[in-house]
């Protein structure tokens, strides 16, 4: 029961149909069209550019009086759509139609085209009836280009003393806009429905943009909610990607947790869903993306591995709703470290789930898009000779003194049945200290490892009491990989009993040579070879850390060159810091230690750090502190 919509390829990136026939401005727009179809008598559909499948998706037809379907591809004459032969548009003219449906944005040039096709007297109704205001477009010569579709959602919660805040930065403005950014919001309660909208313009050029769910609580005189916020960057330049840091933070201090942006683009699958420990709930919130309901039963949870252990979603969720699955009452047998996977459907975007504990604290952490796409690569063990370890997979190991770390490796794409892999410790100076070799992991297993365990059985030791660890193939165990290795890595502290995780995936780093799109850029052609990473301070007296890794696949630079850049709210810069991190090393910093008080004063609330680097491609990962009560923390984004 999976949408068939066009959302994301790997090598044409991103779809703007889905988001411009979804987006909640044009939906209502969109069912006053349909209603017109349906008083229109017999109507005929004109799919020039084969957008019609994905539009029906969305919105019913089933009550429009269908004359015929037409088409200007004449390979995809025959084919079948809304039960209906597709005719070529030629033999329009005979459809006897009083209405034709031109199926497709900027539609005047196919309009025009098939004029003369277009039954005596027959109305003429377009998508474009559907448009969101020239106001809200960044081009307005072509309605689906991908910059006009810089939106995301994002989980929105205020009551019983948490809240929820993004922070992310006007990086569109630096990437060649013309300057007026605005930011388009809606708030959705559960089911769906406005309680809130509104456009603020965005500040300058890489200065900070925060959306606080008390502040917008206050502004509009809401009660509690928890639900959706769909955001929309009108004027966007250069990245129609709307990347966001999102903090759940309490009116008491044991209350906080962040986490990553959604991916705007619904996905098939997701996993790296853990299953809960004896005495835990979890919950994973789901945020229907579209204008239609998600059927009861489309979604669902399956065991990792197991697909005949499918348990769908007994209740039909609302268009733009959002609703929790317990995880413990759909699969009540399964127990950490199982993992589960998302049976999703294009039907919601990367979800959020909740860790409940005992003892009344949470954490918040997302799932990943599991991809359908990839298949194992024969060639990828054949190539560790060049490409040396090849893909990594970093993360730090916190303080000894303070945190557990703990990593549980994922599948995290339909095709791997197995994950040749092992686990190398090392301490910040860039040192080896310890090799955990997991074997030949099957698809179903799931292996913790805990890093106190680690290095007890190794006899290893951290001299500094921190470091981190590096997820790699082992071509000894098997030879199945696709590059595509993910982990959930989870945080305890030993004292309080605050935890946190993160999950992410592999990639290859600081070399010169290419696999495919590795070492990734994120502007340009691969290889990707210097840092820029967005590190937002703490508000409430929370303090930022944050830990960075300089993973090499081959041998590369001794030592880093990174500027920890402290830029005030409104992006000026107001100091930085050289700091240098040895190769295979990490750095941990908080950024009251980093920062003199006066020049944290001097860049004001809101402030944040860049992290920049011209000489390496540096991986981390931030949180908040907020003293010994809690922290949080999750993998970094750059823009």
């Amino acid at each position: 029961m999976a949408l068939r919509i066009e959302t994301f390829s790997n090598t044409s990136g991103g779809s703007s149909f889905f988001k411009a026939a979804g987006h909640p401005v044009a939906a209502p727009l969109a069912r006053d069209l349909v209603a017109r179809l349906e008083a229109a008598g017999p109507v005929a559909i004109y799919d020039p550019y084969g957008f019609l499948a994905s539009f029906t998706e969305l919105y019913d037809l089933s009550r429009v009086r269908i004359a015929g379907i037409y088409v200007q591809d004449v390979e995809k004459v025959g084919a079948e759509l809304l039960g209906t032969v597709a005719k070529p548009v030629t033999e329009l003219p005979a459809s006897g139609a009083r209405a034709v449906l031109v199926a497709t944005f900027d539609a005047d040039r196919p309009t025009a085209n098939a004029a003369h096709l277009i039954p005596p007297g027959a109305a003429v109704l377009t998508l474009d009836a559907m448009r969101l205001p020239a106001e809200m477009l960044s081009d307005r010569r072509n309605y689906l280009a991908g910059i006009n579709w810089a939106t995301n959602f994002v989980f929105f919660r205020d009551g019983a003393g948490r809240h929820t805040r993004l922070v992310t930065a006007n990086y569109w403005a630096a990437y060649g806009g013309t300057g007026g950014q605005r930011l388009w919001c809606r708030l959705l309660d559960a089911e769906g429905a406005t309680l809130a909208e509104w456009t603020d313009p965005l500040p300058g050029t890489n200065a900070t943009v925060v959306v606080d769910s008390a502040d917008v609580r206050a502004r509009f005189g809401l009660p509690e909610f928890t639900g959706s916020l769909f955001v929309h960057v009108l004027g966007a330049a250069g990245h129609d990607i709307v990347k966001y840091a999102l903090d759940t933070y309490g009116d008491a201090a044991e209350e906080l947790s962040c986490t990553h942006d959604a991916n705007a683009w619904p996905s098939d699958y997701y996993a790296g869903l853990p299953a809960p420990r004896d005495g835990e709930r979890v919950l994973l919130w789901v945020q229907n993306s579209h204008p239609c309901p998600i059927p009861a039963g489309a979604i669902g949870l399956n065991l990792m591995g197991r697909d005949d252990s499918f348990v769908p979603y007994p209740q039909v969720v609302p268009p733009f709703g959002t609703v929790a699955l317990d995880v413990g009452r759909l699969m009540p047998d399964a127990r950490w470290p199982q993992q589960l996977e998302v049976v999703a459907g294009r039907h919601f975007v990367r979800p959020r789930y909740e860790v409940l504990a005992a003892s009344g604290r949470t954490r918040i952490a997302h799932a990943n898009v599991e991809r359908t796409d990839t298949r194992p690569d024969p060639r990828l063990p054949r190539l560790a000779g060049l490409m040396g370890k090849g893909f990594i997979l970093p993360a730090p190991v916190l303080p000894l003194d303070r945190f557990r770390t703990i990593a549980l490796p994922t599948p995290m794409a339909r095709s791997q049945e197995h994950l040749p892999i092992k686990a190398l410790l090392f301490d910040a100076t860039g040192r080896q200290v310890a090799e955990h070799r997991f074997g030949n992991l099957a698809r179903r297993d799931s292996v913790a490892l805990e890093v106190d365990d680690w290095m007890a059985t190794a006899g290893a030791s951290l001299p500094s009491g921190r470091g981190h660890m590096e997820i790699v193939y082992d071509w000894e165990a098997g030879e199945q990989g696709d590059g595509w290795l993910h982990a959930i890595f989870r945080y305890e502290q030993r004292h309080g009993g605050h935890g946190a995780e993160t999950s992410f995936g592999s990639h290859i780093y600081n070399t010169v040579l290419t696999y495919r799109n590795e070492p990734q850029s994120y502007a340009g052609r691969p290889p990707g070879l210097t840092t820029r990473l967005f590190l937002r301070l703490g508000r409430n007296g929370h303090d930022a850390f944050c830990c960075l890794v300089y993973p090499n696949s081959t041998p590369w630079r001794p030592v880093s060159e990174t500027d920890l850049i402290l830029h005030g709210a409104d992006g000026r810069e107001v100091a930085r810091r050289r700091v240098e991190i040895p190769a295979s090393g990490s750095h941990l910093f908080q950024a009251s230690a980093t920062f003199s008080p006066e020049e944290l004063a001097a860049a004001g609330p809101d402030a944040y750090v860049l992290i920049r680097d011209l000489t390496c491609r540096l991986f981390g990962y931030h949180g908040l502190m907020a003293g010994e009560a809690a922290f949080s923390l999750d993998h970094m984004f750059g823009f």
